[in-house]
C-alpha cells in the first residue's frame, strides 16, 4: 500500500461517512485492502495458529457456511483496521446516544473500550473472516457477545462478485416500529468495506428520537466461494 493503513483510514470523506450513518443508518467505503492485502488475508484461513475458535454454522442453525475468530495478538492488519475505524465512529456513537438522550459512554481510543470489555469477563477477540461455498448463506442476527458492546461494525469484501463468486450479497434488515421492516441488499468491490450498526440506530420522529433494531446476514451464494473480514471492536465472554 502506497502509504500506512491507518492513514488511508484517516483520509476517508469522514464528513459523508458520519452523514450518511445518521441519514441512513450504514455506509460504504471504496477500496481500502489492496487485492494481495485481501489475498493475504484469505490465507490466513488455513493456517490454525491464527485463530481461536471456528463455527460451522449449520450446527448452530446459523445458516450454512464457516467462519474463523482470530486470536490475540491480531495479524497486524486486523489490527490496524481495528484501531485506526474505532476513534472516528466513536465520535458518531456517542452522538447517537445523545440522540436518544442518553450520556456518552464510548471513551476515544480502542485500549479504553477493550479495557471495559475486559473489566466485564469479555476477554476474546471478535475479528473473524468467513468462507462460503455456493449454497452457502448466513441468517439475519446480531453480533453482540455480552454487556459491552461497541454500537458499529465494519464488514470487508476479500474477494470479488461475479468474477470468484455469484450471489451472495450482504443483507441489512431495519425493523420499524408499527411498520414493516425495511431492507437493504449491499454489493462490495474487493477490498471495500462497509459500516453498519451492530444493534439499532436512532431515528427522528415526532417526539424525538427513537430507535429501530437492525439485523445482518448474506443471501445465498450461487457458484464460487466467497470471503470476507468482520471487524467487530467489542471483545467477547
Amino acid at each position: 500500500m502506497s502509504k500506512p493503513l491507518t492513514k488511508r483510514i484517516a483520509a476517508l470523506d469522514w464528513n459523508s461517512l458520519h452523514q450518511e450513518l445518521d441519514e441512513q443508518g450504514y455506509a460504504v467505503f471504496p477500496s481500502l485492502l489492496s487485492s494481495s492485502a485481501c489475498e493475504e488475508i484469505i490465507e490466513t484461513y488455513g493456517q490454525d495458529h491464527f485463530f481461536r475458535n471456528t463455527i460451522q454454522m449449520a450446527r448452530y442453525r446459523f445458516g450454512e457456511g464457516e467462519y474463523r475468530y482470530y486470536q490475540a495478538p491480531l495479524p497486524s492488519v486486523l489490527q490496524e483496521l481495528r484501531e485506526g475505524f474505532y476513534p472516528m465512529l466513536a465520535q458518531t456513537a456517542n452522538r447517537w446516544l445523545e440522540l436518544l438522550g442518553q450520556e456518552p459512554i464510548y471513551p476515544a481510543t480502542l485500549a479504553a473500550f477493550l479495557t471495559q470489555c475486559h473489566e466485564q469477563g469479555q476477554l476474546r477477540s471478535t475479528p473473524l473472516i468467513l468462507k462460503y461455498e455456493a449454497g452457502g448463506y448466513n441468517c439475519m442476527h446480531q453480533d453482540m457477545y455480552g454487556e459491552v458492546f461497541f454500537p458499529f461494525q465494519v464488514v470487508f469484501a476479500l474477494n470479488q462478485k461475479e468474477k470468484d463468486y455469484t450471489g451472495g450479497e450482504f443483507l441489512l434488515m431495519e425493523q420499524r416500529p408499527r411498520a414493516q421492516s425495511r431492507g437493504h441488499v449491499i454489493t462490495l468491490e474487493q477490498g471495500a468495506g462497509l459500516i453498519f450498526p451492530t444493534s439499532y440506530r436512532p431515528v427522528k420522529g415526532t417526539r424525538g428520537h427513537y430507535k429501530n433494531t437492525l439485523r445482518h446476514g448474506v443471501s445465498t451464494i450461487t457458484s464460487g466461494t466467497r470471503y470476507s473480514l468482520g471487524i467487530i471492536f467489542h471483545d467477547a465472554k
